[in-house]
């Protein structure tokens, strides 16, 4: 008879729990996203051969990111929304 070991699992680290139930994306990965798609189309522009539809489709990302963010709800507490103390 052959003996079974049982193994753990290989799975990705988990992620946090709110962000796994709701879908919710994380801010800081998102502003992190809008920041390097803006630092790499500055890139594409500075070149010498600039490149234009790289820059701009860089420049889309950055803004799809930025929007992502602002419909995130990252600060929703009474206190950030000017609600009375």
């Amino acid at each position: 008879m052959t003996t079974v070991i049982t193994l753990a699992s290989r799975s990705a680290a988990p992620t946090s729990l709110q962000g796994a139930r709701l879908g919710a994306p994380d801010p800081i990965q998102l502003y992190a996203d809008a920041h390097n798609a803006l630092a790499m189309a500055l890139h594409y522009l500075r070149q010498p051969q600039a490149n234009v539809p790289g820059a701009a489709r860089k420049a889309v990302q950055a803004l799809a990111a930025l929007r992502s963010l602002g419909s995130a709800d990252v600060c929703t507490s009474p206190s950030t929304q000017g609600g009375a103390a």
